[in-house]
């Protein structure tokens, strides 16, 4: 992140201008949304909440410091991370009942989703104590809101959060064997190491569609909507692309009857999908009806649509 060009006590005015006014209780554990790359996302709630906390948790103290002093705000870090949240809530728990404030941010966006925090939580919950979410910045919420889903309620959840695939090994291959069977939309973040994995994984689902946001709210931010057959190419086509952090909206799956898939399920154009990697069409076809008990015709049709992408 750069530091604004702003004048920080004048925000942090605007802050207690705006959210000065509500309570906000003693022995609390306030769970604060962050930008996830421009740093005018921050609301004036949470400005107004990390200028009066006696102190900051956080995932990690070199990233929060600098995230603060941007706003003109300097306090005491408490270093809250994967690997000693355990610990470090025990302390914060005996802090809350001694009557302070305390915050706790991530790295960016908004903590206890795929960010440390939801031990935290739970720690401060089962002691009887506090937790006030500060919503904010959020990598998923963003790719939704522009990836134009509009799934009917009766259809089934709007989409699913499914967050990092695990990253190899038969979890890897169960997860996108759940994946390809789900109709409706999930929600996929990924690191830059890993996309390229992801993409060639995806591209078994075909024409499915995929809306992928690459550096969401930063200077380079790219949004694409594309055919999952079509993920790899894309990524492929400029050097950058592989660069940043990734959120993914795969779609939901289209409606067999509006298709020549005539009447196909997910699980039969998923199994069609992965049979046409390693064999022909006719005999993706036929194997894939064996297998499905699918109509043999219908996914002949869908085949010729998958080649063709």
């Amino acid at each position: 992140m750069v530091t604004p060009n702003l004048s920080a006590p004048i925000v942090l005015q605007a802050a207690q201008a705006v959210a000065g006014d509500q309570h906000y209780p003693a022995g609390a554990l306030y769970v604060v949304a962050t930008p996830i790359g421009n740093l005018g996302d921050i609301t004036l709630r949470a400005l107004q909440v990390l200028s009066l906390v006696d102190a900051v948790a956080c995932e990690d103290t070199r990233h929060t410091a600098p995230l603060l002093r941007a706003y003109g705000l300097d306090r005491p870090l408490l270093s809250v991370h994967e690997h000693n949240e355990a610990e470090a809530a025990a302390d914060i728990v005996r802090r809350l009942r001694q009557g302070e404030r305390i915050a706790y941010v991530s790295d960016a966006g908004t903590p206890g989703v795929s960010d440390p925090g939801a031990r935290l939580c739970l720690a401060v919950q089962r002691a009887g104590l506090r937790c006030m979410p500060l919503p904010g910045a959020s990598s998923i919420t963003a790719l939704l809101s522009v990836a134009g889903l509009a799934t009917a309620a009766s259809e089934g959840p709007a989409f699913e959060f499914t967050g990092f695939l695990p990253p190899k090994g038969a979890n890897r291959q169960a997860a996108l064997r759940r994946l390809a069977q789900q109709a409706h939309a999930c929600v996929l973040l990924e690191a830059p190491h890993r996309i390229v994995s992801l993409a060639q994984d995806l591209a078994a689902l075909g024409q499915r569609v995929v809306t992928l946001g690459r550096e969401l709210t930063k200077q380079f931010e790219e949004i694409a909507t594309l055919p999952c057959a079509d993920l790899p190419v894309w990524l492929a086509s400029r050097e950058h692309r592989c660069r940043g952090e990734f959120a993914l909206v795969l779609h939901p799956v289209i409606p067999a009857a509006s298709s020549r898939s005539g009447g196909l399920d997910g699980e039969s154009l998923r199994v069609l999908a992965l049979l046409l990697q390693e064999l022909p069409v006719k005999s993706a076809a036929r194997l894939g009806a064996e297998i499905t008990g699918a109509p043999r015709n219908a996914l002949y049709a869908a085949a010729l649509d998958l080649k063709k992408a």
